[in-house]
Formats: structure tokens, sequence, C-alpha cells
């Protein structure tokens, strides 16, 4: 059974900063892109950041870059997403999932979704 459990949200000040992990499970995904999305209270999920498990490749949203980092640990099967300078517009539920095509990922399509992970900005 595949699996992606994301987790380290939680609630934290403005300027502050969260680091959220996806921890992959029942198969290898070093073929795949591993996605972060987030969506809000009342708006579509949109994507945030992705990295390439083969060559380490990142991509991200213009309204993160320089704020997120996305990384991984292949001896961990694990991604992270290291947020920082967070903003009250950053809360809602952050997502891990992965697919075989960044482009994919872009348009909001994965084939494997975690459950999710709240994290909370307060101003």
């Amino acid at each position: 059974q595949v699996q992606l459990v994301e987790s380290g949200g939680g609630l934290v000040q403005a300027g502050g900063s969260l680091r959220l992990s996806c921890t992959t499970s029942g198969r290898t995904f070093s073929s795949y892109a591993m996605g972060w999305f987030r969506q809000a209270p009342g708006k579509e999920r949109e994507f945030v950041a992705a990295i390439n498990w083969y060559n380490g490749n990142t991509y991200y949203a213009d309204s993160v870059k320089g704020r997120f980092t996305v990384s991984k640990v292949n001896a961990k099967n694990t991604v992270y997403l290291q947020m920082n300078s967070l903003k009250p517009e950053d809360t809602a539920v952050y997502y891990c999932a992965a697919d075989t095509s960044v482009r994919d990922l872009y348009s909001d399509v994965a084939e494997y979704w975690g459950q999710g992970t709240q994290v909370t900005v307060s101003s």
C-alpha cells in the first residue's frame, strides 16, 4: 500500500518558521517528482513547490520563492518543505503528492496524495 504521510504542521506567528515532512512508503519513488500543495479555506488547491527525486531539481510557486525550500533525504524516503518568513496568507492545509511528471504537478494532477497537515500563521 502506497502511503504519503505529512507531518510538521502547526500554529506559528507571522515571521516564524515550520518544516513539513512527507514520508513515503509502499513503493520506490526514485523516478517521481514530489510536490507540495496547499489549500486555504474557500480557495482552490494550489501548487507550492516540487522536487525531482532522481536529480534534485526544484520548482517553486512565485508566492513562496525565497521563503520556502524543498529538499529530500533519499535514505529516509522523505521530502521536506522548510517554510521561513511565514505570512498569515500561508495558512492552509498542506499536501504532499507524487507524480512522474512535474508538468502534471503544476496542473494539480498527481498519482498519489497525502492526507494533509494544517499550517496556521497568526498575525
